[in-house]
């Protein structure tokens, strides 16, 4: 853990060289981590942080009361106005949007070991293209390499979880009375897809925001030779 705890806080520095300036602090003596060490790191660095990140949002309002919060598209709140003045769905909206926020929720559970182990199966170039690349580089990288499996698995659980909570049958019968309204554009009454997509985009948003948190949290400087390597970062 003390290791792990360290390497989070050389990122940043790390972060910010070319690879031949990479090259030069590690080969220089100055900084006692090779490239596999580092890179080995970095893995065990992202999948504390992701991992935790990802259990956040699982979690009971880890979306619904989060800045992840899934809300409806402009076109189902055109459905979700209208119907204020229908009898039984006058309250559609605030309904809706806690049953997707709690499907989302319950398909989050499914994301940390897809995460972990694409991290896991992380090349070694991968990882210092990671080391060496922007401040989201590792979530675009974890984006390109899961969301078509997590797709896969967030999908059935969320229509198992919006039909536990009648959440898919209150839309269609919802929209099926908006359709019904004189001169309306007709609404799509298919709820999973969209809900499944948002929730993906708000768990990359979670990934991006720990990612930021491992390249610049500064905190604490534990020992003589991370303030010294912290004094190199500062003078830039």
């Amino acid at each position: 853990m003390l290791r792990t705890f360290s390497f989070l806080l050389l990122l940043t520095l790390l972060s910010s060289c070319t690879a031949s300036e990479l090259q030069q602090l590690l080969g220089s003596g100055e900084l006692p981590l090779t490239q596999a060490e580092a890179a080995s790191g970095l893995k065990e660095a992202l999948s504390i942080g992701i991992g935790k990140g990802a259990e956040l949002l699982s979690q009971k309002d880890g979306y619904f009361k989060s800045e992840y919060k899934i809300l409806l598209p402009a076109e189902a709140r055109k459905v979700t106005e209208k119907l204020k003045v229908v009898p039984g769905f006058s309250n559609v909206e605030e309904i809706i949007l806690e049953r997707i926020n709690r499907g989302a929720e319950d398909a989050a559970m499914k994301a940390k070991p897809i995460f972990l182990n694409a991290i896991k199966e992380m090349s070694f170039t991968d990882a210092m293209n990671i080391l060496l690349g922007g401040q989201d580089a590792a979530t675009r990288y974890l984006e390109s390499a899961t969301n078509e499996q997590l797709y896969q698995q967030f999908n059935p659980v969320i229509i198992e979880s919006l039909d536990r909570l009648n959440a898919r049958k209150y839309w269609s019968d919802a929209v099926m009375a908006y359709n019904k309204i004189p001169f309306v554009d007709r609404a799509n009454p298919d709820l999973d897809d969209y809900v499944t997509r948002e929730a993906l985009k708000g768990m990359y948003g979670m990934v991006a925001k720990e990612e930021l948190n491992i390249r610049t949290n500064l905190s604490a400087r534990s020992s003589d030779l991370l303030k010294k390597v912290f004094a190199k970062q500062d003078k830039k």
